[in-house]
């Protein structure tokens, strides 16, 4: 086990979590992935595919039975599926690996469903073994999808219109939607700094998200979207407007005095971390000393967004 003391305090680092050690151990689980999920229908021959997009991988995942659904015909994808991996030992176990992460999709009975996906590198491996007449033009039809995504990041502003749209589109005032814009750019800011710092791997990244929230707010990622009643809707989106500050105080400040410090390599990375949630902490402790109650609400979003025929502008269509 690695640490490093500052102050009369200790960060230590294991393999699967942060411990921040004052009076006792404050356990930070890391067991969450930091991601901004991105789900979207794409059409490929007017068949809807299940798909979304990983911030922190930058990769598209398409639901796997969407795939064999539409190379087939079958009405049983997944029936069919497991008769592939019968017959293609060496398919069976490349779907066993992590290479078909499970993703939960929204259901036409309102439902979230697990299902298996995969990105678009590795449903080239799965098309491999159908024999399907469209299999060329699909192939095309996924070069596609991930040239969508490569111009989006090329030209940042066309994907903040997107989400902007998207987000009016469910109801959030204008207000809410220019802050998250902001802690989005803010977010990009603070991870842009993190590798600059050689901070690169996912996990680690999941491990500096929940020490800076447990500090700022108390509670890790996963025990704050419980607070919240969500599963797997994105927390920020279900963030109030202190909330959202509150937390881009935190991220803001880790940046700039990233900056300033220039730390090497995790844990100094997450001394860095530490200090910027400090702030956003106090800043909190003081203005609910002022307002006489907590600013960590248990709203989600559907509890304060306008419905639509209240929306204070035109749906763009």
């Amino acid at each position: 086990m690695r640490g490093i003391r500052a102050k009369g305090k200790k960060i230590v680092l294991t393999g699967d979590f942060f411990c921040i050690y004052q009076k006792k151990a404050v356990n930070l689980q890391a067991n969450l992935k930091v991601m901004a999920e991105h789900e979207a229908i794409k059409l490929f021959e007017e068949n809807k595919m299940r798909v979304f997009f990983d911030d922190v991988q930058e990769k598209w995942y398409i639901c796997i039975n969407d795939v064999i659904q539409v190379l087939t015909d079958s009405k049983d994808p997944a029936d069919y599926f497991k008769k592939m991996r019968r017959r293609d030992p060496e398919l069976d176990n490349f779907v066993r690996g992590t290479n078909c992460p499970p993703h939960q999709f929204s259901s036409t009975d309102g439902k979230k469903h697990a299902v298996n996906c995969a990105s678009l590198q590795d449903i080239f491996r799965i098309i491999q073994s159908i024999p399907s007449k469209k299999a060329e033009p699909f192939k095309q039809w996924l070069a596609q999808v991930g040239a969508e995504r490569i111009s989006q990041m090329r030209d940042p502003e066309r994907d903040i219109e997107q989400a902007i749209r998207d987000y009016r589109r469910l109801g959030y005032s204008e207000n809410w939607i220019n802050q998250r814009i902001k802690t989005i750019e803010i977010r990009k800011g603070l991870t842009d700094e993190w590798k600059r710092s050689g901070v690169e791997n996912e996990s680690d990244y999941a491990r500096l998200t929940d020490l800076m929230s447990k500090i700022w707010s108390g509670m890790t990622t996963r025990e704050y979207k419980e607070h919240k009643g969500l599963t797997d809707q994105n927390l920020r989106d279900n963030m109030t407007n202190m909330e959202l500050l509150l937390n881009a105080l935190a991220e803001q400040t880790a940046t700039d005095l990233s900056k300033e410090r220039n730390p090497e390599g995790l844990i100094e990375t997450a001394h860095v971390a530490k200090d910027g949630a400090e702030v956003a902490r106090n800043a909190r402790a003081d203005i609910e000393h002022r307002l006489g109650h907590s600013v960590i609400s248990d709203k989600k979003a559907i509890d304060y967004i306008k419905p639509k025929d209240e929306l204070p502008f035109e749906e763009k269509k």
